[in-house]
């Protein structure tokens, strides 16, 4: 008894068809996210204001004390403030917290 070669090839093509199917879902979805997330980042760039808590994307928390046009001044302690640029603020803080 020899391999049916035709079974062998449909298999092949089914899986094929299947892990296409998985793949575009995966794709969607992680584009998906990725359009949420820059949304989101948008509405943190365009919300800075002078005196925010943020947290810039190195894990270095401060807050604003000065805006220009592609950079912000943040004091990360007391008398010592960085420029760094505004697309580097990960998140704007809750002055509650």
């Amino acid at each position: 008894m020899g391999i049916n070669w035709e079974v062998v090839l449909w298999t092949c093509i089914t899986l094929a068809v299947i892990l296409g199917i998985i793949g575009l879902i995966l794709v969607f979805i992680s584009a998906k996210n990725v359009r949420k997330r820059r949304k989101e980042l948008g509405e943190v760039h365009t919300e800075l204001r002078v005196g925010s808590q943020v947290m810039i994307s190195g894990g270095i928390y401060g807050k604003i004390t000065g805006i220009e046009e592609e950079t912000v001044n943040v004091e990360v302690a007391k008398g010592t403030v960085i420029r760094v640029s505004r697309y580097a603020i990960q998140s704007i803080l809750d002055a509650k917290k």
